[in-house]
């Protein structure tokens, strides 16, 4: 309860508040290079990890009393892998084609990207040492120290007018630094001074144990982050389309945010019921009610009420951006699909056709992506992503009937239809409003009817199978 009220109120304050308020300071254009910039960190930001950190929480949880000689020998191999991410960052970053400038701002976000990856590691230590209380206030630490730092440049400060990206960088690199040297302290204080010990027989090791959850990660981050960087280096007006975008893609990534800690939620329950040999489908129906339900109101407001949502973040001209919006958030549906059949996938182990299924979807989002943003810019990349998760999605749900022979329910389809059939008739009764706020305020209230008319919230099975299953 405590990660999702920290959740709910430092995140969206920083995404908001702070990095919203940044792009309407410093302009599309501006803003739109960092995004492509940061963008193109997180596509190689794996090499950091190698899918360590989800290892470690693991390790340590079953071998405690191993935790200051294992990370002595981890340290090196993180050394390591810092320097092979430089190498490969800066070398593809070369090859197309940024400048002196953009490089250099280009290797401020690398040092933040080792920096988040730093806490991250260590955070890992204290999940796996049953230390949660610490874990969590780490996990908003560094957005808190931004939202203090950025924030009083961005509002109080007698220069804001002045405010620049370097700022709101520099910012960031103090955020992440402060957070990433609290931590340290902190696991320091826990387990002592470590030895670093270069052990090739354990990175090996580790890496080997660590590596089909990195490619996963790295094929899922290619997709889901390689169209920033395409529409800055393909449309000819590429830094102010990816501004564009960003402006799009900050509100999907906030509710993916809230998503994913559902999915974390499921993930050890459909562990638990999988190693158990029991039946999964009374979860998997009320999860999917309950996360589809949400993300289908989302892309229906996003859809029909885009101007009015934009124009409570952002100012100044928003034409340009209302079909990016409209159509990128309709791909949240697909994607908290493979939220939820990718989280059953996973804690089935079945990460050989996740890896497969996050390939294809790779492949189709840079084709797509290339014919699109050239004519279409942002807007293509936003068309490219709807279709490239949706097929994602469907393709997840083939495999996932077929293998878990889940037979196919007429009721929950007509469930469904009837939901959204009720809310797209909210949305031509509302027509006559011309207050955007007053269209909304009916849409969410019918919505909120809607929920119980057709059932979608399922609270009591599936808080009865949370205590079950963590009792």
């Amino acid at each position: 309860m405590l990660i999702v009220l920290l959740n709910l109120l430092v995140k969206p304050l920083a995404i908001f508040g702070i990095d919203a308020e940044v792009q309407n300071v410093v302009g599309t254009q501006e803003y739109g290079l960092y995004f492509s910039l940061l963008n193109f960190t997180y596509i190689f930001n794996i090499l950091l990890d190698l899918g360590i950190t989800n290892y470690n929480t693991k390790y340590v949880a079953q071998h405690p009393h191993l935790v200051k000689r294992y990370m002595g020998k981890i340290i090196p191999l993180r050394l390591l892998l810092f320097l092979i991410y430089v190498v490969v960052s800066i070398g593809i970053a070369l090859l197309m084609g940024y400048n002196l400038k953009q490089l250099a701002f280009l290797g401020v976000l690398i040092v933040n990207q080792f920096l988040i990856s730093v806490i991250l590691f260590l955070r890992s230590y204290f999940a796996g040492l049953m230390l949660f209380k610490i874990d969590i206030l780490l996990s908003v630490l560094d957005k808190f120290i931004l939202i203090l730092l950025a924030g009083y440049l961005l509002y109080f400060s007698a220069d804001k007018a002045s405010f620049t990206m370097n700022w709101f960088v520099g910012a960031q690199l103090i955020s992440y630094a402060l957070s990433a040297c609290i931590a340290i302290g902190l696991i320091l204080s826990k387990i002592g001074i470590p030895k670093p010990t270069w052990s090739p027989a354990f990175s090996k090791v580790m890496l080997r144990n660590s590596l089909p959850y990195a490619l996963l990660i790295l094929l899922m981050m290619l997709y889901n982050r390689v169209d920033a960087v395409m529409i800055e280096r393909l449309h000819p007006a590429g830094q102010a389309q990816a501004g564009i975008y960003a402006q799009s893609f900050r509100i999907l990534d906030a509710l993916l945010m809230f998503a994913m800690l559902f999915s974390n939620l499921l993930f050890p329950i459909f562990a638990r019921l999988i190693r158990d040999k029991q039946s999964i489908v009374t979860l998997l129906n009320s999860a999917s009610r309950m996360l589809l339900s949400f993300s289908i109101i989302a892309a229906c407001c996003a859809f029909f009420y885009a101007e009015t949502i934009l124009s409570w973040i952002y100012r100044g001209a928003l034409n340009q951006s209302l079909p990016v919006f409209s159509w990128l958030m309709l791909s949240f549906v697909p994607i908290c699909i493979t939220l939820i059949y990718g989280t059953l996938l996973t804690a089935n182990g079945s990460l050989r056709i996740l890896n497969k299924l996050s390939f294809v979807g790779l492949l189709a989002n840079v084709f797509l992506n290339v014919i699109f943003i050239q004519y279409w810019g942002a807007w293509g990349a936003a068309l490219a992503t709807l279709l490239t998760q949706t097929a994602v999605a469907v393709l997840q749900l083939v495999f996932v009937s077929k293998y878990f022979q889940l037979q196919f329910n007429l009721l929950h389809l007509a469930r469904y239809l009837g939901f959204v059939g009720w809310l797209i008739s909210t949305v031509l009764l509302n027509e006559h409003f011309s207050d955007g706020n007053a269209t909304l305020t009916v849409f969410f209230g019918s919505s909120v009817v809607a929920l119980f008319v057709f059932r979608m919230l399922d609270w009591k099975t599936l808080l009865g199978l949370l205590r079950k299953n963590h009792s």
